[in-house]
């Protein structure tokens, strides 16, 4: 039972109760390649190599491009978040606890589904790998990232994306390249929408708290095209509350099955920025 539920009454509270600080559900759910609906325990992404076009002679054979084809599957894992709330406390407090409980729950599996496309990423390897060379995000780092991208034949249709932590997302701010209108245009820059976003070198930049940090203080940041990392759905995030009356409480439930994994290790680049204190 939520046995913290009285720390919440009339008296020690406001009516309006904020969940400060959590990030609402999946922020990068979006920015990849994904399936819904998955009929199974896992899912399928297929995977395409490059193609070369060939001369022919005149009424000769046209030459096939003998396309490389691969698949990636991706295991699905069930998760749940839930809470007892008791009927006479909710009574006791004028706040929707069976509310705040829910969004709480839909919340935290929307963190999880950010952590596995998260953890799907990590894996590209070194050959991917920019190194942090003690220092924070730089420009120069972004640009030699660039030229990784751009020698992997990565698209640049407007679906490529870049998560970077906080610390960085401040040092971003720092270069006039990123922030100055003089570089980006006064339509691109990163305050303009009403969210933490910004459109830069043709990819939305997104800072993002759920990144990896080593024991080194090496924050690890990726820049990637939406086709290289695969997220498959089965259940999407549902919510259930039910009336248990042998306890006199109503149990939330909120529960789904995703799962994510590293498509083509080819369209994705790991930033690593040190953020050792100064």
């Amino acid at each position: 039972m939520a046995t913290t539920i009285d720390q919440a009454f009339v008296k020690q509270f406001e009516r309006e109760v904020h969940e400060a600080f959590q990030r609402q559900g999946s922020k990068l759910r979006n920015t990849v390649r994904t399936i819904n609906n998955v009929n199974g325990s896992s899912a399928v992404f297929q995977k395409v190599g490059k193609g070369t076009a060939s001369t022919k002679s005149t009424h000769g054979v046209v030459p096939v491009m003998n396309l490389d084809h691969s698949s990636v599957e991706v295991s699905l894992q069930d998760f749940y978040a839930g809470d007892w709330i008791d009927r006479l406390d909710e009574l006791k407090t004028n706040i929707d606890e069976r509310q705040i409980i829910a969004n709480a729950g839909a919340y935290a599996l929307g963190r999880k589904a950010d952590e596995m496309i998260i953890d799907a990423m990590a894996a590209v390897g070194s050959g991917q790998e920019i190194v942090d060379g003690n220092q924070g995000m730089t420009l120069d780092k972004i640009m030699d990232a660039l030229g990784l991208l751009g020698d992997a034949d990565v698209p640049d249709d407007g679906e490529r994306y870049a998560i970077v932590g906080w610390k960085q997302w401040s040092e971003l701010l720092s270069l006039k390249e990123f922030a100055s209108a003089d570089y980006v245009g006064s339509d691109e820059l990163p305050f303009k929408a009403n969210f933490q976003a910004k459109r830069w070198l043709g990819t939305l930049w997104i800072p993002h708290s759920g990144l990896p940090i080593d024991g080194n203080d090496i924050r690890s940041c990726f820049w990637y095209h939406k086709s290289a990392i695969g997220h498959a759905v089965s259940s999407d995030v549902q919510t259930d509350v039910t009336w248990h009356g042998d306890r006199a409480s109503h149990f939330v439930n909120n529960m789904m099955s995703q799962g994510a994994k590293l498509i083509d290790a080819t369209g994705i680049v790991e930033i690593k920025a040190d953020e050792t204190p100064d």
